[in-house]
């Protein structure tokens, strides 16, 4: 969601639902935490008055409660807060509301300073975080007025605030300035605020990502109970001028639920299936989509598995074996099976015919690292489960999640057809990568 976009959400509940008065200055955020896996809060950020750390208590109980980190309630009600919040490379973003508003629309902009972080410091970590401390608070200060949202854009927010280089902090450090800007942005006040004026460079790329990752659930039978895809298309555009581009594909039918970066013109696209648009400066996403009809989701891999354990026996056997199904000729790689054994399990002795393994006697968790798939041999792991001396049989088999990668192929069936450019008389390089990752990726035993 662009800076226009914010203020057109905000305009509309202004002027059609007056009654809630959500988007006041003084009704949005309120502060901000950053909590790392550990549960320590490393970060806080007040634009009201400052708001105890004790808030987050609440966020706290509810990580507890949940199996998983994914599963944390994104939405928490206090007695006298909102807590929400999103998780993004092992940080948790909790954002205090003191009254009610659209949770979308915070959810949206945390997730947009999360991508701000990541591409002023190359990863939204802890360290980076805490090694840039001075730039995060300066990049808070600027995207959030009195808790409002007011810049967002990357080329925006870099011309208010320098990115961090070695020489620039060196260069601070001696004279005592500071990454702020001294002139106001280019395109702040623009039709076009997601592009700075006067871009040069002496070699002109126009790079595309498409990654697509397969969320899917294989029965005991090797049935698919369910299967989908989420893709993204990645840009990164290094583009002197002004350049207009379109993107067209060979099959833009297959695509559903598509959710547009700001800069694509939506009525070419609902007329001809064509992307056209100014595109930002350097690394941004272009499109997000799915493709929710089952049977045009390939499922790359299969599984052939015998799990058992035996009543009133201290022992149980282990034997899976994983090979290619629909690759389209490509290698599948970068395997990896995690398995979240049984609480009676006490260890394993298993023999892989390829890669290594690790079982960990106190989470229960068993993780095999395949590598890639060889067609002429394909890789299994058996052996025996050592259980409890006395404990009840497992009621249910585990399942097993797997994680695999697939260069040079969209598993969709989804192809770039050209990439046209307008407005600009020099002729730049142009490529397109695919990419097919495992996503939720569950086969039931």
């Amino acid at each position: 969601m662009s800076d226009f976009g914010f203020r057109v959400i905000q305009e509309y509940f202004l002027n059609y639902c007056p009654e809630f008065e959500l988007f006041s200055p003084q009704k949005m955020i309120h502060s901000l935490f950053l909590i790392n896996c550990s549960g320590d809060i490393f970060l806080e950020k007040h634009w009201k008055s400052v708001v105890s750390q004790s808030v987050c208590d609440y966020f706290f109980e509810a990580q507890e409660k949940a199996a998983d980190v994914e599963n944390v309630p994104p939405v928490i009600s206090t007695p006298h807060h909102y807590l929400i919040s999103v998780y993004r490379e092992k940080l948790f973003f909790v954002s205090v509301i003191q009254t009610e508003v659209p949770p979308l629309f915070v959810i949206e902009f945390l997730h947009r300073v999360a991508d701000t972080f990541q591409d002023y410091f190359g990863e939204c970590s802890e360290a980076a975080i805490k090694d840039n401390v001075v730039i995060v608070y300066e990049l808070l200060e600027e995207m959030l007025d009195n808790g409002f949202p007011l810049a967002t854009e990357s080329n925006i927010l870099k011309e208010l605030i320098k990115p961090p280089t070695i020489l620039r902090s060196v260069v601070n450090s001696i004279t005592g300035s500071s990454n702020v800007g001294d002139t106001l942005p280019t395109g702040q006040l623009s039709n076009i605020p997601w592009r700075r004026a006067g871009v040069k460079y002496t070699n002109n790329e126009a790079y595309f990502d498409v990654v697509e990752e397969i969320d899917a659930i294989i029965d005991k039978s090797g049935s698919t109970v369910f299967a989908e895809i989420q893709g993204v298309i990645d840009a990164c555009i290094k583009l002197s001028g002004m350049p207009d581009l379109s993107l067209s594909f060979m099959n833009p039918r297959l695509l559903d639920d598509v959710s547009f970066h700001p800069c694509i013109r939506f009525k070419r696209w609902e007329s001809e299936r064509v992307l056209s648009f100014i595109p930002p400066d350097g690394n941004f996403r272009l499109i997000s989509y799915r493709v929710s009809s089952q049977n045009l989701v390939a499922i790359p891999v299969y599984v052939k598995h015998s799990i058992s354990f035996k009543e009133n026996s201290s022992c149980g056997r282990f034997d899976i074996t994983i090979g290619p199904k629909q690759n389209m000729g490509k290698t599948i790689e970068g395997i990896t099976v995690t398995v979240h054994m049984p609480k009676v399990v006490l260890n394993m002795n298993l023999t892989p015919t390829q890669g290594s393994y690790t079982f960990d006697p106190v989470t229960k968790v068993l993780t095999w690292d395949v590598g890639k798939i060889t067609p002429q041999k394909l890789p299994s792991l058996k052996g025996l489960v050592n259980l409890q001396s006395g404990a009840p049989k497992p009621e249910e088999n585990p399942s097993l999640n797997i994680q695999f990668k697939i260069q040079q192929l969209a598993i969709s069936g989804l192809k770039v057809n050209r990439l046209d450019m307008y407005g600009e008389k020099y002729k730049p390089f142009k490529g397109v990568k695919y990419v097919t990752k495992a996503g939720k990726f569950q086969v039931r035993t």
